[in-house]
């Protein structure tokens, strides 16, 4: 499955309401990033509001120039919905799911 976003909303905390082009929307928590390398500058809800989906790449970008996998993105929006198991585990996902 290869996946594009399509529209992006930030909501509050670190949780964004993300629109995928096969028609899903959910919410994405995002927190879980913000303790890995050059996403910890984005603590501040001030920039990680500042997102915004790239119409080249199609995916989300943060304010300091990062952008997420859409496959990552769809895991952190639907990983507690248990139809989706088998594709987060294809992607690696698994350890994550399973918590």
């Amino acid at each position: 499955m290869i996946l594009h976003i399509t529209a992006v909303e930030y909501l509050h905390d670190y949780k964004l309401a993300v629109t995928f082009d096969k028609g899903s929307s959910g919410i994405a928590d995002l927190t879980d990033i913000l303790d890995l390398g050059l996403f910890k500058s984005l603590r501040d809800t001030g920039l990680f509001s500042q997102v915004t989906v790239d119409d080249q790449m199609k995916t989300v970008v943060l304010s300091n120039g990062l952008d997420l996998a859409p496959e990552y993105v769809y895991f952190q929006a639907f990983k507690d919905d248990p139809r989706y198991r088998a594709q987060f585990e294809a992607w690696g996902y698994a350890e994550q799911s399973a918590a």
